[in-house]
């Protein structure tokens, strides 16, 4: 992020996030595609594990940054804001759950619904608890 050091602080952020998003958007795309081959479209497993990997990820980073007192907040807003924010997909959460309940898939709908958000704190905790082990 020495490149934008120069640069603008109103300006630097939103180049900050912006250069984390792009990455961030194409990850989950693509993630989503291989995860609907590898194991079919009957239920988001693509969105599910995403948010799970996203949730763990956001944990370790958030947590590892505070703790070892990395100051550096560009990475922080390209990694956090631009990467994690674009990767992780609770629009599509709340989508794919409204579409299993359309279509019938009531207990699917459930377990995905619940399983998201348990396993996601779960997941930002475990990535926690993993930033804490290097310290």
């Amino acid at each position: 992020m020495d490149l934008l050091a120069s640069v603008d602080p109103l300006i630097r952020a939103p180049l900050a996030i912006s250069f984390g998003a792009v990455p961030g958007a194409l990850s989950r795309y693509y993630l989503t595609l291989l995860f609907a081959r590898w194991l079919g479209t009957s239920f988001p497993y693509g969105t599910l594990i995403i948010n799970l990997s996203g949730a763990l990820v956001m944990g370790f980073f958030v947590t590892l940054t505070l703790e070892r007192a990395i100051t550096a907040p560009d990475l922080r807003l390209l990694i956090a804001v631009g990467f994690l924010g674009s990767y992780t997909t609770f629009s599509t959460y709340a989508l794919d759950t409204s579409m299993l309940l359309r279509t019938g898939g009531q207990d699917y709908a459930l377990l995905y619904w619940a399983g998201s958000a348990i396993l996601g704190v779960l997941g930002l905790e475990l990535g926690s608890a993993l930033a804490r082990k290097l310290a």
